[in-house]
This record gives structure tokens, sequence and C-alpha cells, in this order.
């Protein structure tokens, strides 16, 4: 950061005058395009009233390098275009004149979005006018420093973004050598590699979840029976030992639990998500419990059956009855067929895979601290670089 200390002392050593944003800059609210216009793809991203674009324009009308404000919605999220956009009527861009770098100005509302997100209205529909955004004050250094600002923080989120693709392209590869070693010609029912086809009421006895009434204290108070919704498998994994919530042995509708060494899945609501379940345990009523037939239990390697429960997770999601509240074709699941190759097949399936989750595993706990690390360190010096000592005129 030397070459930034010579330019702030050799351009600014007094510091730097603060300006409205209004008085520097141009506000403009983008234009609302028309929904059925848009398409799925194609040369333009739409944004209109958050990050995420809405679609894609033929046309744009705003160039790349645009600061832009969501005023409506996902009121107070900036945003930076590194290629031309169609803004919509709930973006404020900002049209930056030469002396003033685009992506300075970005950085600085970043810095300061607790300031813009208390200007937002709250409503039914949050909001945040052009007037607040037009009084808000940066530090407005000379050129140069501005970019060789904008050129360290570059960096950070350089190296953020780098971090992220990596683990992003180790998951990709996983998910990739998965599907491919779980991939079997069904040639016959006899097929190759001697795997056999069973249909998943063959191979399961398939239970459904439940909640017991939370009016009755007597199944919740003091429980200690694991009892799993979607958000145990958000926070704890694939592989359950134990749940946020418990019930009680009363709440156990004719004593019988999912046993250990099962599966939940997900047949409605967030469907296709699923765990293994390592504790003899229930699940609400969102969740069908797997259980492996007792009559095969030594033909199968359980955890083959939990890698291709990701195999099964995405059939549901395409196999959904869409009438009403979405749920699972059932019928088509109980007659979908699973493959079962040898018990050595199994395991040297299994053996690779275990070696390419634990390496995603490994990567999705060390990247994401290095990441929150970066994260920090960028924070840091983001405002420790837009931080100037007003200059004071006449002094």
């Amino acid at each position: 950061m030397s070459k930034l200390k010579e330019l702030i002392r050799e351009l600014c050593p007094d510091g730097v005058e603060y300006k409205k944003l209004g008085d520097i800059c141009q506000l403009n609210r983008g234009t609302r395009v028309v929904r059925k216009d848009l398409s799925k793809d194609g040369e333009f991203e739409v944004y209109q009233n958050s990050l995420t674009p809405l679609g894609y324009y033929d046309k744009s009308n705003y160039p790349a390098h645009t600061t832009f404000i969501i005023s409506a919605g996902a009121a107070g999220e900036i945003g930076f275009t590194e290629k031309p956009i169609w803004a919509a009527d709930d973006c404020l861009c900002l049209t930056c004149p030469s002396n003033i770098s685009s992506k300075y100005v970005y950085y600085c509302l970043l810095n300061n979005k607790l300031f813009l997100l208390s200007r937002v209205r709250k409503a039914s529909v949050p909001r945040l006018s052009r007037t607040s955004v037009e009084q808000f004050e940066i530090p407005v250094p000379p050129l140069p420093v501005q970019e060789e600002i904008v050129r360290i923080l570059d960096l950070f989120t350089d190296l953020a973004a780098e971090l992220q693709a990596e683990l992003q392209a180790r998951r990709e590869q996983y998910e990739y050598y998965r599907d491919k070693l779980l991939t079997f010609d069904k040639v016959s029912r006899g097929g190759i590699l001697n795997v056999t086809w069973m249909t998943m009421s063959e191979l399961f006895d398939m239970r459904n979840g439940y909640t017991p009434s939370k009016a009755n204290p007597m199944y919740w108070e003091n429980g200690t029976i694991p009892w799993f919704r979607m958000e145990d498998i958000r926070t704890n994994g694939r592989i359950l030992s134990d749940s946020i919530q418990h019930i009680t042995q009363d709440a156990v509708k004719g004593g019988k639990l999912f046993p250990s060494n099962s599966f939940i899945i997900a047949t409605t609501a967030t469907i296709g998500e699923h765990a293994l379940l390592i504790a003899d345990s229930l699940a609400n009523q969102q969740f069908t419990n797997l259980q492996v037939r007792k009559s095969l239990i030594d033909r199968i390697n359980i955890k083959f059956l939990y890698y291709y429960m990701y195999i099964v997770g995405m059939w549901c999601r395409n196999n959904t009855n869409v009438s009403g509240f979405a749920s699972v074709d059932m019928k088509k699941l109980k007659k979908l067929l699973i493959p079962v190759p040898s018990l050595a097949e199994q395991e040297r399936i299994v053996s690779i895979l275990d070696k390419f989750e634990t390496l995603v595993n490994d990567l999705a706990e060390g990247l994401p601290a290095e990441m929150a690390a970066v994260q920090e360190q960028y924070e840091y010096y983001r405002n420790k670089l837009l931080s100037f000592p007003r200059f004071a005129a006449g002094a």
C-alpha cells in the first residue's frame, strides 16, 4: 500500500472533501420492462427489485461498470456490473463524471450499507428514496487515489471469488464421479456386473413421518427421542444422530420408531432432501422413511444406498404432483428401479466416494474459514482505506 500512501501524501496531504452523492453523480431510475419480453438466457441481464437477475433482455439501458442500488423489495442492496445491463424502475443507477470512479463509489456505498438500510422505509414493500441516496456523503479524493483504492479492494474480492470457485469446482467434480459410478446399464433385471434391479417397494419398507400434537405436553416435555425436520439436515448435514427437537415415548404411534441405518427423504415441500439416520428416531410428515427390508440387509452396504439417495432425490424433484401442494408421485416412486450390484462392487464404489466426500468436506470446512478471514480482512481495509480526514477549506 506504499503507492497509495505516496499518492495521498502528494495529492491530498491535508485531507479530502466530503460531498453529497447527488452533487457529484446523476441518480436515475431504470425503466420497467414487460415480463413477457424477458427470456431465460440472452445478452443483457435485467435487474428489478433484487441483485438476482429477473431474466434477460435483448437491449441494455446502462453500460458496463455501473453502480446501482435497489430501491424497492431488497431495498438498500448495492450492485456493480461488469457488463451492460437493463435496469428496471426499482433500480437507482449512478452515472459518474470522468473524475469519479464508479467502482470507488460502489465500495464507499458498501462501506456504509448500514446507513442506507437505516433509510429504508419499512412497508409491505420496503422502499429507499432517491433523496436519501442523494444526501449520502462520501470522501472524494483525486481520481488516482480512487483508482488505487479500487485496485487494492479488488484484490480482496478476487481472492474470495477464487476460493469460492475452487470449492464449487471440487463439488462439481465429486458430483460428476458420484453420478458416473452410480449409473448402471439397465440391460436386464440381471444386468451387467451382476447388478440386480429392484423397485423401491421391493427394496424398502416405506413409512410416513408425522408430527405429534403440540397441544399435548406429554409428547414433548423432557423428550429424548430424536424427531427430525428439514432444519436438522440444514444444520447438521445428511448423516443424523441427534435432532434439534425431541419427543417422548408417548408420542410414538404403535411404539415403532424409524430404525437406525434407515433413510428419510422429503416427499413434500423441499422435495428430494434426504439423510441417513444413525439413531432410532422419527421425523415429521414432510419425510418418508425408507428401511431396507430385513431379508435384504446382508446384500446391502448402507453407505452405497446413502450415495444413491442423491439420484433418488433428483428423481423425486422431477416427478411431482403439482396440483395443490407439491408432492412426489408416490405410486411412481414405489416402482422406481434401484440398482443393487454385488456387495464387493458396492464396497468399491463406497470406498471411492468416501474419499471424494472427505476431500470436499475438508474443503467445505477449511475454505469457508479462509473465506471468512479474507472477508474480515477486506472489510477492515475497506473501512481503513475509505476513511479520510476532512479537508478544511481556508485552513
